[in-house]
């Protein structure tokens, strides 16, 4: 029994990973036919180079003597060749005109890096251009190019190979780094880009092209999560940026060593805690510190470090999550805004309600990020016990028959009493006779309708068993809404009896521990009974065991990112009468299949 539970729990309720983000790039450039992936390191640049096998010809320089048809003996020796690849393909030039030398470190035949979008061959919203998909032949030569400098650049401008007329020879989808600061998102190299380089602060290095730029691009950021019975203020920020305001404590300058890590994190979480004022309906509630994790900008949005490593400081950041536990939904909520530096003028502050994300933003001239509730039909989360009394069906009972039938009693009486007495027959026969016909007469009319008593349940029909489950399963999905442990247990309770109450309360527990550690929260927002029989079972109190299926859609908001899972259940739950109250008594789980979430939108800012 406990095995299905902790299956069923672990899979249901808390089953949104939070390492995968859910921002998606529509530029359709990771899927371009040629990729290049670009790092630039303290004494050089690395290209790793996908060249469709299209477009060899274009790239013939990296082409390995044995991959020629023909005698490659009339071929320049690589020296050359990467000299004049330095030259007229991919180039790198400096502030001072020089393009670095390239030297060519690894050439090998592959198959291409699957980054498929799921919005290949859609339409892309803002360009209303289709959004390309990658080449069905999947070979590539992949090449890895190195490309280095003595002396630090400035600024260097990275030109595709081009024609005459300075048009691209061939599409090449290209995303850079600088140290581990991803500079752009996926985009088209078509023609020369110029990266300036800000060497003390990798953060801040960027292209003169305003349209190469990475998605997250801010410093900090903030989001005030408002939900029934929790505000939640989620802070992302950069570590390096933190000694604005606290002494890091850290041994080194460059880097975050591993036994550093968890010290740090709290420590900054707890600073966090002290700054940025939230007031709920003008109270200042008590904070709690959720979690804390680090996390990474990655070609999928943010992604948490699961794992301990040294940490770059200048790209090393931080995400903390407080959570100030409410009654219910609040009316408003202030976040007073106090971290701002010389490069941090303005910080996006995001708010995010049931109704979806808002985005604004707070600077040292407007501060204050307000959220007001200005939701007029939402209805907070309910538990509520399911009665026996109105849920096995009804009776109809046809009241002008019933009393008709009634009347007949006292009226044989009546013609008894007088014939033992020798008087007249004629009226209450008549009536006796009136009474009869009335009742047969009278009996498709002023039916009334009464909840059918246990004691006759029988049968319970599909629609019933498939309401009783509907009504069941959402009280034990809403249960975990609540934050407080004895409202979750009190509201359990409603639903679910005996020794199964205990095995779900602490599983659920020991989920949230496993969740905190990986950073999400997830709360079940819609189940669907979308089948259900019911077989009434032992002789005790009325009991069914009623097989049913049932889909359960869980969401987890985290940083201005929403993710959505989807499961699909079959299982065998039982159901009983206990102090006129239909409560599970058991639950058998028979199988479980995860449904393809939806594309999931990102909230925070663009």
């Amino acid at each position: 029994m406990l095995r299905h539970l902790l299956l069923f729990f672990s899979c249901a309720l808390l089953c949104v990973p939070m390492a995968r983000a859910d921002w998606i790039n529509l530029t359709g450039a990771e899927t371009a036919p040629n990729i290049a992936e670009i790092y630039i390191e303290d004494d050089h640049v690395k290209v790793a180079l996908e060249v469709y096998v299209g477009d060899l010809e274009t790239f013939e320089e990296l082409v390995p003597d044995s991959w020629m048809k023909e005698s490659a003996e009339a071929r320049p020796q690589l020296a050359e060749r990467m000299r004049r690849f330095s030259q007229t393909k991919l180039r790198f030039i400096n502030e001072t005109g020089s393009s670095l030398p390239a030297q060519l470190a690894l050439v090998e035949p592959r198959m291409r890096v699957d980054r498929e979008s799921p919005f290949a061959g859609m339409i892309n919203p803002m360009t209303r251009q289709r959004v390309p998909d990658a080449p069905a032949d999947k070979r590539v030569l992949y090449a890895e190019i190195i490309y280095p400098f003595k002396q630090r650049p400035q600024s260097l401008t990275i030109v595709p190979p081009v024609d005459k007329e300075g048009r691209a020879l061939v599409t090449i989808g290209f995303i850079t780094y600088h140290k581990a600061v991803p500079v752009i998102d996926f985009r088209y190299l078509g023609t020369s880009a110029k990266l300036n380089l800000n060497w003390p602060d990798p953060w801040y290095s960027k292209f003169d092209n305003p349209n190469l730029k990475r998605h997250h691009r801010d410093a900090m950021m903030s989001y005030l999560y408002v939900e029934p019975f929790e505000v939640r203020h989620e802070i992302l920020t950069r570590v390096k940026d933190m000694a604005e305001w606290m002494d890091l404590g850290l041994r080194g300058e460059e880097y975050i060593e591993v036994d550093e890590l968890e010290t740090l994190k709290q420590r900054i979480g707890e600073f966090l805690m002290t700054k940025n004022p939230v007031l709920v309906d003008g109270k200042a509630l008590r904070p709690i510190l959720d979690r804390t994790n680090y996390v990474r900008l990655s070609l999928q949005g943010i992604r948490l470090i699961e794992k301990p490593e040294r940490l770059d400081l200048s790209t090393a950041i931080v995400g903390v999550i407080i959570t100030y536990l409410t009654d219910g939904l609040p009316q408003e909520v202030t976040c007073d805004w106090e971290l701002f530096s010389e490069r941090i003028q303005r910080v996006p502050a995001t708010s995010v309600d049931p109704a979806g994300p808002l985005l604004s933003f707070v600077s040292p001239d407007d501060n204050v990020h307000t959220w007001t509730n200005f939701l007029k039909k939402y209805q907070e989360p309910t538990v509520e016990a399911v009665p026996v009394s109105g849920s096995l069906g009804e009776l109809r009972v046809p009241i002008g028959t019933v009393l008709c039938i009634g009347a007949l009693l006292p009226l044989g009486w009546q013609i008894r009493k007088s014939r033992r007495n020798g008087k007249a027959l004629l009226v209450p026969v008549s009536a006796f006779v009136v009474a009869i016909v009335g009742a047969i007469a009278l009996y498709p009319h002023f039916v009334a309708s009464v909840p059918k008593p246990a004691a006759l349940s029988g049968a319970l029909p599909d629609e019933r068993a498939k309401g009783l489950l509907q009504a069941l399963m959402k009280n034990l999905y809403r249960a975990f809404d609540f934050r407080q442990e004895e409202d979750v247990y009190d509201k359990l309770a409603l639903s679910v009896s005996g020794d199964l109450l205990s095995d779900i309360y602490l599983q659920n527990r020991k989920s949230f521990a496993v969740q905190q550690a990986g950073g999400a929260q997830a709360k079940i927002k819609e189940v669907e009974v979308l089948q259900a029989s019911a077989e009434q079972v032992g002789s005790g109190p009325l009991t069914y065991a009623i097989t049913g299926k049932w889909s359960a859609m869980g969401t987890v908001g985290h940083w201005g990112h929403v993710h959505t899972r989807k499961n699909l259940y079959d299982a065998v739950v039982t159901i009983a009468n206990t102090d006129g109250r239909w409560k599970i008594t058991d639950l058998e789980l028979l199988d479980e299949t995860r449904i393809q979430p939806q594309a999931a939108a990102a909230t925070g800012p663009q």
